[in-house]
């Protein structure tokens, strides 16, 4: 019954797609200004009618309808109902109707917020954005159906993997989807813009509201995605450069590229045709890391498929999508002169994004490169941080230092009234460094240059706080998300400058001594869950010096449903430090590997992207209200 629903609303939604399409050309060949209330309508039949087919299947995992393939293999009848409902998104098939759902609704709604702006240039946006949505439900109902039948019906399900079963990471693919998604819209109004001449600040101000809910959302699902695998991996860190954490970081970097771009085509109707390529990079990247995860050509703890016939959909669409953006852009590119003056803060901004278009670049050639070289060689490799931390961390000192100054520039020029200012924020930076250094009797070249230019970042948006305050305006976003960006930038130094990891093994009973610290396996029990059963070990970790005294509780997890098992951390985190152990049985032995870690200001690393994304939706806010 519910699979029927399903088949019928995709298919429903294929002829409303291939109908609106035929009614906006239709609605460009006649002189009215305003488009056709019927447009309107039928995109909201089709925004409606998704949203309905996505209950459907929300509805089929609640009540367990194993007759769904995708609810078989995704569900179990035991699972707690709020995993049950995440497990609708915590699959291929569901993930992507998701997204479906995210590229209608968003379709619909810019539709509606966009009146104030040219006919045509809405219409072959719209038109555009379908024929992006008929292709994904091609996708759906024909390769990656959500609503396929299973007979005879299973009596019970296979079970959602243990770790997803998570509140992070049952939030983080909405989250990044609407940032995915999102891009879309710019994508699709970019192509829309070249076909209309529809150029300028009316384009910039047409794009920008949905470049700021993207690069918020992708910021607030990139957040959950890492303190998701700090705590359930047993990974310790907030990054490792894991190839499905670089798919989504990729069109972050033309994201926020872009959103700097477009203030400057706001303000100065110059970088037109960058701000295009931009556009169709961000949605093109985005859709390249769908590729390389429902492709199975990564190789990483959390990829959802592993089915090449899907990624070679995707590929097709994908270089499709590239030779239509490429040969539209080539067919109207023209050189234009943009008399940017070498200090002005346009120039700073331009140069900002090479920044960015270089870590984009050095994250998708580290990403990449194992793939090419497998295919060619035969042979696996793996880049890992020690290639990344190479190449980006000597050019983020110069990043932070041209993001510090930047927001200190004019318009057109600048006459460098504040070289004084900047000489004594640089002093007092380099000052507070080096008492870094004595109170914590740490000290690592490269960090302690990387922690510099970011504390000159927090005091230059401190500066630029207080002169906003001083003259009362009210527009802090830009400076909440530079001094935001600042911090975490400084956590990440420290964090990295003052961590503490080891790696032992110890058998119940006994004592690792290592530093100031000491470890002892105290307890060893095991105990009984409604989904799973569960190893719990306790440790005892002591620092005389700084009279620490904490026990933390680690576990093994045995899950039936399905049969796996995982490492769960524990941690006891504060203001300042967290502390991290994880425990693995070595060779079903006495024996236990643990995993000892301090990590210092994780607490303040997460705050730091919530500020950041804060500063988005600062902007987002105040540009609804003065434009709508």
């Amino acid at each position: 019954m519910l699979s029927n629903i399903g088949n019928t609303l995709l298919f429903l939604n294929i002829l409303l797609g291939i109908f609106i399409i035929y009614l906006s050309f239709q609605n460009l060949k006649n002189n009215k200004v305003s488009i056709s209330k019927n447009i309107y309508h039928i995109c909201l039949f089709q925004s409606t009618f998704i949203i309905i087919c996505f209950l459907t299947l929300v509805i089929a995992f609640i009540i367990s309808d194993f007759s769904i393939i995708t609810v078989y293999q995704n569900s179990h009848s035991l699972k707690p109902f709020f995993y049950k409902i995440s497990g609708t998104w915590g699959n291929h098939e569901g993930s992507l109707l998701l997204w479906v759902i995210i590229l209608t609704v968003f379709s619909f709604l810019f539709l509606l917020y966009s009146k104030n702006h040219s006919k045509n240039y809405r219409t072959y946006s719209l038109i555009v954005q379908n024929i992006l949505i008929l292709g994904f439900l091609f996708f759906l109902l024909f390769n990656s159906n959500p609503f396929s039948v299973i007979l005879p019906t299973p009596k019970e399900g296979l079970g959602l993997n243990p770790i997803l079963q998570d509140p992070a990471l049952a939030i983080h693919p909405p989250l990044l989807y609407i940032g995915f998604v999102g891009s879309s819209i710019y994508f699709s109004a970019a192509i829309a813009s070249l076909l209309t001449n529809y150029s300028g600040k009316l384009f910039a101000q047409s794009i920008k509201n949905w470049v700021l809910i993207s690069w918020s959302f992708q910021t607030l699902g990139i957040l959950a995605g890492s303190i998701w695998a700090y705590y359930e991996l047993g990974w310790g860190g907030f990054w490792f450069w894991d190839p499905v954490e670089n798919a989504s970081l990729l069109p972050w970097f033309a994201m926020t590229a872009l959103l700097h771009s477009l203030i400057v085509l706001e303000k100065r109707n110059l970088l037109y045709f960058w701000v295009i390529i931009l556009c169709l990079l961000t949605f093109i990247l985005s859709v390249t890391g769908t590729f390389l995860v429902r492709s199975g050509i990564l190789n990483s703890v959390h990829t959802f498929a592993n089915d090449p016939s899907r990624g070679l959909y995707i590929l097709v669409f994908l270089s499709l999508m590239i030779f239509a953006s490429v040969l539209l852009i080539f067919n109207k590119f023209r050189n234009s002169n943009y008399n940017l003056n070498s200090n002005s803060k346009e120039t700073f901004i331009l140069i900002n994004n090479w920044f960015m278009i270089f870590y984009l670049i050095t994250v998708l050639l580290g990403t990449v490169y194992p793939i090419f070289t497998e295919v060619l060689t035969n042979h696996k490799v793996s880049v890992g941080p020690p290639f990344y931390n190479t190449v980006i961390i000597p050019i983020a000192v110069l990043f932070l230092l041209f993001m510090s100054v930047g927001p200190q520039m004019k318009w057109i020029k600048n006459k460098f009234y504040n070289l004084n200012l900047l000489f004594k924020i640089l002093v007092a930076s380099i000052l507070i460094n080096f008492s870094i250094i004595y109170f914590f009797q740490s000290y690592s070249l490269i960090s302690n240059f990387i922690i510099i230019s970011a504390i000159f970042l927090v005091i230059s948006s401190l500066t630029d706080l207080y002169k906003l305050f001083k003259k009362q305006k009210m527009d802090y976003s830009r400076v909440i998300s530079h001094l935001a960006f600042g911090f975490l930038v400084l956590f990440i130094g420290l964090n990295h400058n003052f961590s503490l990891e080891k790696d032992f093994n110890l058998k119940l009973g006994e004592r690792k001594k290592f530093e100031d610290y000491s470890v002892e396996f105290k307890d060893l029990r095991l105990e009984d869950f409604k989904n799973y059963k569960a190893v719990i070990g306790e440790f005892k970790i002591n620092n005389f010096q700084k009279n620490l005294d904490k026990s933390l509780y680690p576990e093994i997890r045995i899950y039936e449903n399905p049969s796996t098992i995982t490492y769960e951390a524990s941690i006891r985190s504060g203001l300042l430090k967290d502390y991290y152990i994880t425990m693995s049985n070595v060779d079903r032995s006495d024996y236990y590997n643990i995993k000892f870690q301090k990590k210092p200001f994780m607490m303040w690393i997460w705050v730091s992207v919530i500020f950041i994304s804060l500063g988005g939706f600062l902007r987002l806010f105040k540009d609804a209200k003065k434009d709508y």
